[in-house]
């Protein structure tokens, strides 16, 4: 992609998990679980054992499994993924899926609403599109940056999961824009798949500094 993305463009729609928002105690779940439990664990090791699942739980297999379609999917998937660490602490997978997967437990990166408020500057429109089974209107209200997203398109309510066209052409209807006319920012591949929906693509890079994830690069894309 060129280092500006030129005219038209109307409207950035950005993923929401490891884009925007971050679980950011994963591994402190852990280690207070198991020190609860009798059976301590590294704070290393927990980490480590953290970064192994979710690694996992974006592999192409695991993102087929139609886990955020519903609630119930959602919970049985990911739960087949923690069950893994029961044989290290009985009980921890219940704990890992009530305590980190909830979307309301999750915060925004540093640098989130700096990003969203320079978008918002252009005069471009900013939508969330996310593979996620719950509304995360609440989740954006609850750290007041509901005011900067114009539109939410969850895969639950739409019956389909990103990498599927579907998904993003129903996010540029909800903003009244085109496909063309529209750029995605995520974290993973599956975002790629609005370049089959005609919109162009950003897919941020994986290594970054604390809690700051990089979304500066966005801004850089932009026409001034």
């Amino acid at each position: 992609m060129a280092s500006t993305l030129g005219l038209p463009l109307r409207a950035v729609l950005f993923d929401w998990g490891d884009t925007l928002f971050h679980a950011p105690h994963a591994a402190d779940v852990i280690v207070e679980f198991a020190r609860s439990s009798g059976a301590p664990v590294s704070g290393e090791r927990a980490r480590a054992m953290w970064d192994e699942v979710w690694a996992l739980g974006k592999t192409p297999e695991e993102i087929a499994k139609g886990r955020d379609l519903s609630m119930e999917a959602h919970r049985r998937v990911w739960m087949d993924l923690f069950g893994r660490f029961d044989r290290v602490v009985p009980g921890l997978s219940g704990a890992l899926y009530e305590q980190v997967m909830d979307p309301r437990s999750w915060v925004p990166y540093a640098d989130t609403r700096t990003t969203l408020e320079a978008v918002r500057r252009r005069g471009l429109k900013v939508g969330v599109v996310s593979n996620v089974p719950a509304d995360l209107r609440p989740v954006f209200a609850k750290h007041r940056l509901d005011g900067l997203v114009d539109s939410y398109t969850h895969s639950f309510e739409v019956g389909a999961e990103k990498p599927s066209p579907t998904i993003f052409l129903a996010a540029a209807k909800s903003l009244g824009v085109q496909p063309s006319e529209t750029l995605m920012v995520g974290d993973h591949e599956v975002d790629r798949g609005a370049e089959g929906a005609g919109m162009r693509a950003f897919v941020l890079p994986t290594e970054f500094e604390g809690d700051v994830r990089g979304l500066d690069r966005v801004i850089a894309l932009l026409p001034s």
